[in-house]
């Protein structure tokens, strides 16, 4: 694993990856990928950590605290002075009366969230988390992934909201504390109140659209870790038609708009990757990861795997450095393909 990089005015330093466990939620639950097995993400969690990266992200929505539970564990047999940073999520609930295999709602009054964070720490068998996110703009509705989602009249104001994340670090409860999927207009609302450590947009060769957002942190002092860097398996090299007909019924990919009407064009620019990759004797998957932290602002970025054998698979792109060459020919090839949004080159 190569250096790490200061992670804003944390005073952390992390390593370009950082390891996601959406996927450890399991079955059975809104945005679910499907059934896994516990013991073989309790090993890859641990594998991650001995392979030198030190930052693991989680969320209390995953499997409804089930992936926040296994990180728990599995750091549980790992000495104090090895153990990574932990940074989860709040913000989206089920609450009492609502269907569980359901979507969550967007909701983030200041009693739920006081009661999230003690759940989080629990589950994670933990007296502080390093970073804790507010997963998305609170708007007192269901969520829809990938969706704005209008605000209702039980939506909690922004500036109520940032305030309490502000008093849970000053609490000590949090060492940091961030925003996730909120635009560079929300967050310099919240900057007036209380300093954003960090946000964590959605960022990839395909979707780029957060690069407003991205700007906006590298011009505050605020660290960037940036999650579906490989476009949610897109970007791995490994997808195909085929692999998209055979995913299982509850898997959310299914009727994704990356998944469907775009994905031509996003299989085509995993087809521009893989002379770059031949040339570096690297995966597709480590191309990708390597373009999204060589972008100005960001300091990392999650990547998630079901067990070893995938983690094995994208280690090598910490230490890939992309030439001027490489990133050119990746400019050209967003442009020629016209997959995703968003400018094609920091």
């Amino acid at each position: 694993m190569s250096d790490t990089r200061p992670f804003g005015d944390t005073g952390m330093r992390i390593t370009p990856l950082g390891f996601g466990t959406w996927v450890f939620g399991g079955s059975g639950w809104q945005y679910s990928w499907g059934a896994t097995d516990d013991a073989e993400s309790i090993a890859a969690i641990q594998h991650a950590v001995g392979a030198g990266i030190n930052w693991i992200d989680t969320a209390a929505a995953y499997g409804l605290g089930h992936s926040e539970e296994l990180v728990g564990r599995a750091l549980a047999d790992i000495p104090e002075s090895e153990r990574p940073y932990l940074f989860t999520k709040t913000g989206l609930i089920w609450e009492e009366g609502d269907d569980r295999s359901g979507p969550p709602r967007r909701i983030m009054r200041p009693d739920v969230v006081r009661e999230e964070i003690e759940n989080s720490l629990r589950r994670l068998r933990a007296d502080q988390i390093d970073l804790y996110l507010v997963h998305w703009p609170d708007t007192g509705g269901v969520f829809v992934y990938g969706a704005e989602g209008e605000a209702t009249d039980q939506a909690t104001p922004l500036e109520e909201y940032w305030q309490v994340m502000a008093d849970l670090k000053k609490e000590g409860k949090v060492r940091a504390i961030g925003l996730s999927n909120h635009d560079a207009d929300q967050l310099q609302v919240a900057e007036s109140i209380a300093h954003v450590d960090a946000i964590q947009p959605p960022f990839s060769a395909i979707n780029r659209s957060a690069a407003a957002d991205i700007a906006w942190a590298r011009e505050n002092g605020t660290g960037v870790i940036v999650y579906s860097p490989q476009q949610s398996g897109l970007l791995t090299g490994t997808f195909s038609e085929e692999r998209l007909r055979n995913l299982p019924e509850e898997d959310w990919r299914r009727s994704h708009p990356d998944f469907t009407t775009g994905l031509s064009a996003n299989l085509a620019l995993v087809e521009a990757l893989r002379p770059i990759a031949a040339r570096h004797e690297v995966t597709v998957a480590e191309v990708a990861l390597a373009w999204a932290t060589a972008w100005p602002g960001v300091t990392g970025a999650i990547v998630g795997a079901r067990n070893t054998t995938q983690i094995d698979g994208w280690l090598g792109a910490s230490d890939l450095a992309l030439t001027s060459d490489d990133l050119a020919e990746i400019e050209t090839a967003i442009t020629a393909t016209g997959a995703g949004t968003g400018p094609a080159r920091g």
